[in-house]
């Protein structure tokens, strides 16, 4: 099987079920952020020491395929979705408990840090995009709610981890304070 059909030439794509779109429509570009999204979290990963975080990490990849597959599958050939409260709930009780190890922030803190906190905060930002683009598509067509609490939820997840991937390597963040300019 050749990884090229042609087909898209037109600026178009297939949404399953076998639906055409522009390659540009909120649909597709909600899902190739969420694609995007998934590409980053990898590059994270091929850093993450073993343990809690990579398995989160991991765990995140496998959860945005599915919501990528759903979102891809318009509402006509849709079964329910995968997405459920369970799922949110999973994160939030994994921003519990990296939150918990952390110490108090009194102040913004810069994205950065150690590699892995970075490429997580990267991940963060684009967790941020995909959640404003799900929410565009809501204005037009349907999106389950849960996804966009779900998307909510995972860029403070992931912002907690980043916070941890920096504790974990004993470097603290670093606050923003304005310089009154």
């Amino acid at each position: 099987m050749k990884i090229y059909t042609r087909t898209g030439d037109d600026g178009s794509t297939a949404l399953y079920g076998g639906d055409r779109v522009a390659k540009d429509s909120l649909r597709i570009e909600a899902c190739g952020t969420l694609d995007e999204l998934n590409a980053a979290l990898g590059l994270a990963a091929v850093i993450c020491p073993e343990g809690e975080l990579a398995d989160t990490v991991i765990g995140l990849q496998r959860r945005l395929f599915e919501i990528g597959a759903d979102l891809a599958t318009p509402g006509n050939a849709r079964d329910p979705s995968r997405l459920n409260d369970a799922a949110t709930s999973d994160i939030e009780s994994r921003i519990d408990r990296f939150w918990s190890t952390l110490p108090e922030m009194k102040h913004f803190i810069l994205p950065g840090g150690t590699e892995l906190a970075a490429r997580l905060h990267v991940a963060r930002a684009i967790a941020r995009r995909a959640e404003r683009c799900c929410v565009t598509l809501s204005r037009d067509e349907p999106v389950d709610r849960r996804l966009l609490v779900w998307l909510n939820r995972l860029s403070d997840l992931l912002f907690a981890m980043a916070r941890r991937a920096n504790q974990l390597e004993g470097l603290e963040d670093v606050p923003w304070i304005s310089d009154g300019s």
